[in-house]
């Protein structure tokens, strides 16, 4: 399948599927976008604010903010932005037009109890909430996607929270048995096996069951978003692939196995392919998507490709769910600096999925 331009939404075909699709042609009936604002000691309220200024977001849907009035009214000082933000307990109240940002807000935080750059248990408590009011309002089917702002991990793990990662929160929520993040920087796709464990600890995560798993779910996924046979590189977990079983076993044992077990199920997976190789051949076009084995492995080269428009996105949850591609930044949190390009493809990325079911 040839590569889709990226992205899709400064087409107008874009926006006009996305109302066309779900409302019969009327603006009133835009689909819910609901975007959590992560920790509100990061930049989480600040990229989130700005993203929302851009009148073509609300072109195709009904975003809002899931978060804290206080937390967005104070981003957009820092942006000298004089726009109001319309606060709504429940989405019966959010109207998603520009002009104003909506605010479903719980009121389950104190916002001036918050310190920019500074780890808290209540910022962490209250993004984790943030979160799973979302999840809620999607698995009903009340909204179309949840896109996601950064957060802590340390400070949701004070909170007393377990899962501290997104998909792991939304997947705990929801009961969905296999899942997996995808960065996408323009033509560059990457999946990954393990994303928050140990380097020490993500070696016995390679087996041939697990291998087999992803390129199961990145096959099917792909399919479901237009690619008709998606190719699917297998990344190896060590150096050279290992040299033959000179530089480890995890190769032979589990990873060619696994694309093995998948070509019989007519699945076109290649690998495993040497990590320092397989990337520039999928930004030349061979594969669709690239299988990573860790968190670095697959973060690092999409960062480098082109960071500032990077997205991640989530398979096997029973909803759309993209995310900015950046953590909270607490080092610049506060001084209205942030920039808020990758929430903005975040967004553009999360409509496309929905208008059109294609990945840009």
């Amino acid at each position: 399948m040839a590569l889709r331009a990226w992205p899709l939404w400064e087409s107008t075909s874009v926006r006009t599927a996305f109302i066309t699709k779900h409302s019969g042609g009327h603006m009133n009936d835009r689909p819910f976008v609901a975007i959590t604002m992560g920790d509100p000691a990061g930049i989480g309220p600040e990229v989130t604010a700005k993203a929302l200024l851009d009148e073509q977001i609300y072109a195709g849907c009904r975003p809002f903010v899931v978060g804290n009035v206080s937390a967005i009214d104070a981003a957009l000082r820092m942006a000298g932005k004089d726009v109001p933000t319309r606060f709504a307990r429940d989405l019966s109240e959010v109207v998603g037009d520009p002009g104003a940002i909506d605010v479903l807000d719980i009121e389950n935080l104190d916002f001036t109890a918050i310190e920019y750059g500074k780890v808290a248990a209540v910022a962490g408590k209250a993004s984790v909430e943030w979160i799973l009011k979302a999840g809620e309002l999607a698995a009903a089917g009340q909204v179309q996607a949840v896109v996601t702002a950064p957060i802590n991990k340390a400070a949701c793990s004070l909170a007393g929270y377990s899962d501290i990662g997104h998909m792991e929160i939304f997947q705990s929520q929801t009961g969905a048995t296999q899942v997996a993040t995808m960065l996408m920087a323009r033509q560059l796709r990457v999946v990954h096996l393990t994303t928050h464990k140990s380097i020490r600890n993500v070696a016995d995560f390679v087996t041939r069951e697990n291998v087999l798993a992803k390129i199961v779910l990145t096959d099917e996924s792909f399919k479901t978003w237009g690619f008709e046979r998606p190719r699917i590189g297998v990344a190896a977990l060590n150096p050279h692939a290992s040299d033959g079983g000179l530089l480890g076993d995890e190769e032979e044992l589990h990873i060619t196995p696994a694309v093995e077990d998948a070509r019989s199920r007519g699945i076109d997976a290649i690998g495993p392919v040497p990590a320092d190789t397989i990337f520039n051949q999928a930004i030349d076009g061979k594969f669709d998507a690239v299988l990573a084995m860790y968190h670095d492995q697959g973060h690092i080269p999409i960062k480098v490709h082109d960071w500032a428009k990077s997205v991640s996105v989530n398979l096997g949850l029973p909803f759309i769910r993209t995310s900015v591609d950046h953590g909270t930044a607490f080092d610049i949190a506060g001084k209205g600096i942030a920039d808020h390009v990758s929430m903005q493809e975040a967004i553009k990325t999360a409509v496309s999925l929905v208008a059109e079911g294609r990945l840009p």
